[in-house]
């Protein structure tokens, strides 16, 4: 058997589906007996579709939610949301660099980057750290170039219409 080579995955762009890809990776994974860590950034509600159905069905799988998750618009954070998005990343940084988990997510870390919650050169350093045999996953908006670089594989995932424009609101099972 030949030594697992970990890669790192973007999935990016303006489109709806960025953290359902890495949550359908993350299926598969736990499909093949793989411990799965996740952290999510700007997120913070237990109900959402997708913890419910990890805790139920996904045993191998961690998730770390952040406790601030208002939308806000780049430039509105404060201290206290650069010290959540701090304490978020220092959770999930940790299990990357463990060792223990197979596949690591990092779920709207591109728009907490974006947003300067978090600064490039940390999350690059943590990239060049990993255990060569962790799978990574950095998902969200705005993808630093730097990002894009480090990555061996980079979705984007474009809008071409939604259901928003149409005045159809967020839904269970579509958007949480």
């Amino acid at each position: 058997m030949t030594k697992r080579q970990g890669i790192v995955m973007v999935y990016t762009g303006n489109g709806k589906g960025k953290t359902t890809s890495a949550l359908g990776l993350a299926l598969r994974a736990s499909g093949h007996g793989e411990k799965i860590f996740m952290v999510q950034f700007r997120k913070s509600d237990p109900t959402y579709g997708e913890i419910q159905a990890i805790r139920k069905f996904l045993p191998t799988m961690t998730v770390v939610q952040s406790e601030r998750s208002q939308l806000r618009k780049p430039g509105d954070f404060d201290e206290q949301d650069i010290a959540d998005a701090a304490n978020v990343f220092a959770q999930g940084r940790e299990a990357l660099l463990s060792g223990k988990y197979d596949l690591v997510i990092f779920d709207e870390i591109n728009f907490a980057l974006h947003c300067n919650l978090l600064k490039i050169e940390d999350v690059l350093a943590m990239l060049k750290e990993r255990p060569p045999h962790v799978n990574v996953v950095l998902t969200g908006r705005y993808a630093h170039e730097d990002i894009i670089a480090a990555a061996d594989l980079v979705s984007e995932i474009k809008e071409i219409k939604h259901h928003y424009a149409a005045g159809i609101k967020a839904q269970p099972g579509v958007e949480f």
